[in-house]
């Protein structure tokens, strides 16, 4: 797979996306997911760090980040992983790797490319039939709007977003939205419009990202 950004460079909004060692499940029940939750609100204290959206799966997890500084995006999510790796070896009396490698983070435009980003990831437990409606998924952002988590805060980002946020969120989306982000993930390839996907890539040095590829290594669909 095409590497992700050199050094996380600051002001960029990123999904990111890690999935368990060998797709084996990573949170196990109610007090694995909160312990992440928990992790994620220290690392923002620890490191400044805009959290726009989140959504923890049993097998993997997303974020949408807003990093202030270049190197934030890196050293946060170091923490929160490292952190939570001993957490679960602690917990689970267990060794080895908990996660396939390191996060993967793909630039999104600050446009409606966002916003589309932010409802993927809130919409992950509804595309695996695991709920009806995202805010129904106790493990995301989408609760959240309901039942803010204390010490987490969620930012608004730099888009306005639609009113009401969950309403849309849990609205009718088109398969090809879906799976534009899915080949962004897949690829390693930043996400928006064409002019500033190619204008982004050169600037993080993601230009194998963008070239005509043969069959596609795929994370799976997340």
């Amino acid at each position: 797979m095409p590497r992700t950004a050199r050094a996380a460079v600051g002001d960029y909004c990123y999904h990111v996306i890690n999935r368990g060692n060998g797709r084996a499940a990573v949170f196990h029940a109610a007090g694995d997911y909160q312990a992440f939750i928990n992790l994620l609100s220290q690392a923002s204290a620890r490191i400044p760090m805009r959290l726009l959206a989140y959504c923890l799966m049993p097998n993997h997890f997303h974020l949408a980040l807003w990093p202030y500084h270049d190197g934030d995006l890196s050293a946060w999510m170091h923490w929160l992983l490292t952190a939570h790796v001993r957490r679960y070896h602690r917990w689970h009396d267990s060794s080895g790797h908990v996660w396939q490698g390191r996060s993967k983070a793909f630039p999104i435009e600050q446009d409606a490319h966002l916003l589309t980003v932010l409802r993927y990831i809130e919409q992950n437990p509804v595309r695996a039939q695991l709920v009806g409606r995202a805010e129904d998924w106790r493990w995301s952002s989408a609760w959240q709007w309901d039942a803010p988590v204390p010490g987490l805060r969620i930012e608004r980002g730099p888009v306005a977003r639609p009113e009401p946020w969950l309403l849309w969120v849990n609205g009718r989306v088109e398969e090809s939205e879906v799976q534009r982000i899915r080949q962004s993930v897949n690829r390693g390839a930043p996400f928006g419009s064409e002019g500033w996907i190619t204008s982004t890539g050169a600037r993080l040095g993601l230009d194998a990202s963008l070239r005509p590829i043969g069959r596609l290594q795929k994370l799976g669909e997340m």
